[in-house]
């Protein structure tokens, strides 16, 4: 079967809630999906936050192709930037597998080092 726009939509649509609840379920009830504000759009899952305290922007990705780490890093890193997060992960689904703790997490060192040390590193590029 042929995945059209809508079908593709409604995927990701069902594949964010999963993450949201299974997220609100393990981590903090709080924890929900967020309404797309388009150009400032802060991420997929809204309410996520380090034990600090810090803000992550998530996105999720239910893709029908292939993996594209770099244009959804480019998204997360924009909606980090957005929400004024510490940093800005992708959750991509992982074909066949249905259980939301055992889906892809994405991100860079970057956001490693800012989850380990509560701060992104200062960089000059």
């Amino acid at each position: 079967m042929t995945r059209t726009r809508a079908s593709a939509k409604a995927a990701g649509t069902r594949f964010e809630r999963t993450v949201a609840d299974y997220l609100a379920t393990h981590v903090d009830d709080r924890i929900d999906r967020r309404v797309k504000t388009g150009a400032n759009d802060k991420g997929d899952i809204g309410g996520v936050r380090t034990r600090d305290g810090h803000r992550l922007a998530l996105e999720c990705k239910d893709y029908g192709g292939r993996l594209e780490p770099s244009a959804w890093l480019r998204e997360a890193a924009t909606e980090r930037d957005n929400d004024g997060a510490l940093a800005g992960l992708v959750i991509a689904k992982r074909r066949g597998v249905s259980d939301p703790g055992q889906q892809y997490v994405l991100g860079t060192v970057d956001d490693l080092v800012a989850l380990l040390q509560g701060a992104r590193p200062e960089v000059n590029r």
